[in-house]
């Protein structure tokens, strides 16, 4: 941006309440103030939406490395994204290195017109065969000097784990202690096991109700491990993963649910064949699955995610946090996620049908999709 601060007016939903007023952007990106002023309101600016579950968009899969996670950067933040996790899938050691060397260096800057990439989500390999869902069979069990070793290539926020697996509690415990989120997902775990997780620091579910045991009144299984303990979970809410009853079941119990898209390469793009890691899927009505039928990720944006919470009953603050606030939580983030003077001027700007007007990331103004 210009060496000037800049100026959003309207319905401002200022941290946990709404203001009619300007929002001012100084000139290193970060939100100088937010005043309250008479008149109309005009849009309403929202915090930019923060998505810690992203395998690609735009034609691009996070797997193919840094060049390829900029282009999906830049896809997601049309859509309103202006911060996420680059996601990687369950792939051979020697490839996940390589691809973790790539993304060290693409979290490293915000490229201009694209969403800030805060780190790496771990989705795989350490995760449970039974439950691959569409994870390629590159399962296996979690070494600590392994993980160390990837840590050492880009910077991982989030593992997605097992706990069942012999080993995985203790890697669980150390890596929670050292402030990664551990969360539990691709899981034929118990409800005992999920418990366990818990216990040993594990902080989140991945995509809750998908790749994990179900709820059954005298086997509750993982998903009602969550439902009963947990404080955060993730969950994708295009409205093909979970039925709305679920969400909504979901949303009763786990006070900071948040919203990801777990979007792959098909992301914005029309109907036909993408990558996901070694996968083909084929997107089409919607949905995006394997040649067998079995739903692989999704082509769902978080400004879509926006308008699917407000059209199963949430209001609109309430669907804003679990698109951003609940995340940047989650993260341990305290800059973003909320419109605060101080924090980075992230917002995402929306009309009274909620479609997406502008985007502003880090006070850069970014164009549009269907501009």
């Amino acid at each position: 941006m210009t060496e000037a601060y800049r100026q959003h007016h309207g319905r401002i939903l200022c941290d946990e309440h709404w203001i009619n007023g300007t929002l001012t952007v100084a000139p290193d990106g970060r939100i100088a103030a937010i005043e309250e002023r008479a008149g109309t309101p005009g849009p309403t600016l929202l915090p930019g939406f923060i998505d810690l579950h992203v395998h690609g968009g735009g034609g691009a899969d996070i797997m193919q490395g840094g060049d390829a996670c900029a282009r999906i950067a830049a896809a997601h933040a049309r859509h309103g994204t202006t911060s996420l996790l680059a996601t990687t899938m369950t792939a051979p050691m020697a490839e996940l290195e390589a691809v973790l060397a790539g993304l060290g260096q693409a979290c490293g800057a915000r490229q201009p017109g694209a969403a800030r990439v805060l780190g790496v989500h771990l989705e795989g390999p350490f995760i449970n065969q039974e439950k691959l869902g569409a994870q390629p069979d590159h399962a296996c069990v979690a070494v600590i000097d392994s993980l160390r070793r990837l840590r050492r290539l880009a910077p991982i926020r989030v593992i997605t784990i097992a706990p069942e697996i012999a080993g995985h509690l203790e890697i669980i415990r150390e890596l929670s202690a050292d402030g990664v989120r551990m969360q539990i997902g691709h899981t034929s775990g118990s409800y005992d096991d999920g418990v366990a997780g818990l216990r040993h620091g594990a902080s989140s579910f991945a995509h809750l109700f998908n790749a994990m045991t179900g709820l059954h009144h005298r086997q509750p299984g993982i998903v009602g491990a969550a439902l009963a303990h947990a404080r955060y979970a993730e969950i994708i809410p295009d409205l093909l993963h979970v039925h709305p009853g679920a969400l909504l079941a979901a949303l009763r119990a786990i006070p900071q649910l948040y919203c990801v898209t777990d979007s792959t390469s098909a992301t914005g793009m029309a109907d036909g064949d993408y990558r996901l890691g070694s996968h083909t899927v084929h997107k089409c009505q919607g949905g995006v699955r394997l040649a067998d039928g079995t739903l692989a990720g999704s082509c769902l944006t978080m400004d879509q995610a926006l308008r699917n919470l407000v059209s199963v009953g949430l209001d609109l603050a309430d669907a804003s946090r679990r698109l951003s606030a609940y995340p940047a939580d989650y993260l341990g983030v305290a800059d973003r996620g909320r419109l605060r003077a101080g924090a980075w001027a992230d917002i995402a700007i929306v009309d009274e049908q909620l479609a997406l007007q502008g985007v502003v990331a880090e006070g850069e103004r970014i164009a549009l999709a269907h501009a």
